[in-house]
């Protein structure tokens, strides 16, 4: 068994287990069956995945081998969340009792959870109210996410949506002004950020989806003075989180 197994405390193996886990209150955040083995007692676990909404993903038998530390597997494995995760309402919720304005983290499929955690953690510490990520297509709150954060997990609320680009409609209903991070727009400190600001950051490949990028009220960029044309997207999310902060007072 790899060290990083023996770490790990956010997956469950094997087919009763899993079956236990879905059935009770805990948050599941995916499963993984082998590829091949959607038969006999899998199909009902499956098909109970589904109707509460957890994605299911197909995978190499090998990989499950690996996340099982060559215990038997049965073919099925569940990631659940270190965390639970919180509700949109309780992000500004956290921002009414300390009688700021909102100030959110939204996330379009970022995949990396190193990435997420460095992002959950540099949200705390630069005074934002919460993080907002994607069901499908994201990095979720597991062990790896958890330690990135450095325990960060512990104190930013982390909202689970269906739809991304549904939920910023949702905000700037409420008064939010959304602001997209991408290469291609205004320069960040020629911006203001002091209202009720939600900040969305994209995929470490692909940046904002499309659909996302149209509900963006102003699209801000990072200028780049060196020959390498992108930050990696936590670092990019710190930068700008820093300068929401510092533009709201909050340093």
């Amino acid at each position: 068994m790899t060290d990083e197994r023996k770490q790990k405390d956010d997956v469950i193996i094997g087919r009763n287990p899993v079956s236990e886990a879905i059935q009770s209150s805990r948050t599941i955040d995916k499963v993984l069956v082998a590829r091949g083995a959607k038969n006999g007692a899998i199909v009902g676990i499956l098909a109970r995945a589904k109707k509460k909404g957890i994605p299911i993903k197909e995978v190499d038998a090998k990989k499950l081998d690996y996340l099982s530390g060559g215990a038997n597997h049965q073919g099925i494995a569940a990631f659940t969340a270190v965390k639970e995760y919180a509700e949109v309402e309780d992000i500004f919720a956290l921002a009414e009792e300390r009688n700021e304005k909102p100030f959110i983290i939204v996330l379009d499929e970022i995949e990396d959870p190193h990435n997420l955690g460095a992002i959950i953690r540099t949200a705390e510490c630069a005074g934002a109210h919460g993080v907002i990520i994607p069901k499908r297509r994201s990095a979720a709150l597991s062990f790896a996410v958890s330690k990135a954060s450095a325990g960060a997990v512990e104190y930013v609320p982390v909202a689970r949506v269906t739809n991304i680009a549904n939920t910023l409609d949702k905000l700037k209903e409420r008064g939010m002004w959304v602001y997209g991070a991408d290469m291609n727009g205004t320069p960040y400190n020629s911006c203001r950020f002091d209202g009720a600001v939600a900040l969305v950051i994209g995929n470490e490949g692909k940046g904002i989806g499309r659909l996302v990028r149209e509900k963006c009220d102003e699209i801000v960029s990072l200028p780049m003075k060196g020959r390498i044309n992108s930050l990696n997207a936590s670092v990019a999310a710190g930068v700008l989180m820093y300068a929401v902060s510092s533009e709201r007072g909050n340093l």
